[in-house]
C-alpha cells in the first residue's frame, strides 16, 4: 500500500535532488527520508531511484509515481479539508497564491471578509506571477491561485483542466510624467508614444507591451525593466520614460509625479481565481473564491 507521507517524501526528493535537501524541506532527518524511500520501494516492489555517487535520478517507475503524486495529494487534501469543514468551516485551511498587484488590492478585502465570516478558517498567502502560480496549483502546492492573462495574447495559457472563477477585466493605462506633453490628454493611442523611452514591468506584462506596440507598427525602446510596480511609477515620475500598466497595478501604489491616461484601443487582462476541480468542492476553498469575487465587484 502506498502511503501519502511516502509520496510527499518522493516528491521532495525528486524536487530537491537529494535525501538531505528533502529532509530540510520536510523538516526531518536524512536517515528518516532514506527509510521512508526504502519503505515506498518495498511497497511498490521496484526501485524508484538510481544512486550514482552523489547524484540521484528517478527510474521510469519513479517518474511515473511522481507524475501521479500531485493529483493524489491534491485529492487527499480535498478530502481532509472537506471533513474538517463539516462543522461549519471551523477548521478550514486554504493556501492562496497571488500576483503582487492582486495581493495588495483584492486579497486584503477578501481575506478580511473571510476571517469575519469564518474566523476558524486559516489562509496562508504566497506571491507568484502566472504561469508559475498556476504551476504551483497543478502540482498540489496551493489551493487557490489568483492569476491573469491578456485578452487575445499570443500563446495565452489554457486553463481547461481547472475551475475558473472570473473576477474582473483590468484595463491597461499609459503612465507619463506629469509634465509630459500628453499628461492632460483624456486618452492616448500607443502609437503616439512610439518615440519615447519605455519602462517595462513583469515578464508577462513586458511581452504584452511588445505585442501591443508591434500591432501599432513599432518596437518599444525599453530602457528599464523591473517587476516592482512602485519602481516603474518612480522611474516614470522621474521623467525617465513612459510605461503601460494594468489599472489594478496603478491602484496598488501611490502614483506620485505621473499621470495615468486611458489607452485606446482598449487593452485588458482577465483576472481570475483558479482551483482544481476536487478542491472546488471544499467549503473553505469555495468560501475563499466567493470572497475574492465580492472583493473584485468593489473595484
Amino acid at each position: 500500500m502506498i502511503e501519502a507521507r511516502h509520496l510527499r517524501v518522493l516528491r521532495a526528493v525528486a524536487t530537491t535532488g537529494s535525501f538531505s535537501a528533502a529532509g530540510r524541506e520536510l523538516g526531518c532527518t536524512q536517515p528518516a527520508v532514506s527509510q521512508q524511500m526504502k519503505a515506498l520501494e518495498t511497497s511498490v516492489g521496484t526501485p524508484l531511484l538510481i544512486r550514482t555517487g552523489r547524484e540521484m535520478r528517478l527510474t521510469q517507475a519513479g517518474e511515473a509515481l511522481v507524475r501521479h503524486a500531485a493529483g493524489i495529494l491534491a485529492g487527499l487534501t480535498a478530502a481532509e479539508e472537506e471533513v474538517a469543514a463539516i462543522a461549519g468551516l471551523r477548521a478550514g485551511r486554504v493556501r492562496l497564491v497571488s500576483f503582487p498587484s492582486g495581493s495588495s488590492t483584492l486579497v486584503p478585502t477578501a481575506l478580511a471578509a473571510l476571517r469575519e465570516a469564518h474566523p476558524g478558517t486559516r489562509v496562508s498567502l504566497e506571491e507568484a506571477e502566472p504561469p508559475a502560480s498556476v504551476g504551483l496549483l497543478r502540482e498540489g502546492d496551493c489551493d487557490v491561485a489568483l492569476a491573469f492573462r491578456y485578452e487575445g495574447a499570443v500563446g495565452a495559457e489554457e486553463w481547461d483542466d481547472l475551475v475558473v472563477r472570473p473576477l474582473l477585466s483590468d484595463r491597461l493605462v499609459a503612465l507619463v510624467p506629469e509634465r509630459h506633453r500628453l499628461a492632460g490628454a483624456q486618452s492616448v493611442a500607443i502609437g503616439e508614444l512610439a518615440e519615447e523611452p519605455w519602462i517595462a514591468g513583469c515578464p508577462r506584462c513586458r511581452g504584452q507591451l511588445v505585442e501591443v506596440c508591434a500591432a501599432a507598427g513599432f518596437a518599444p525602446r525599453i530602457d528599464f525593466a523591473t517587476d516592482d510596480y512602485p519602481a516603474v511609477v518612480g522611474l516614470v515620475g522621474a521623467g525617465l520614460g513612459v510605461a503601460v500598466l494594468p489599472q489594478l497595478a496603478v491602484e496598488s501604489v501611490r502614483p506620485r509625479g505621473v499621470r495615468a491616461v486611458r489607452l485606446e484601443p482598449a487593452v485588458r487582462r482577465e483576472i481570475v481565481a483558479l482551483t482544481l476541480p476536487d478542491l472546488a468542492q471544499v467549503p473553505a476553498v469555495a468560501a475563499t473564491l466567493d470572497q475574492l469575487a465580492r472583493a473584485a465587484r468593489r473595484q
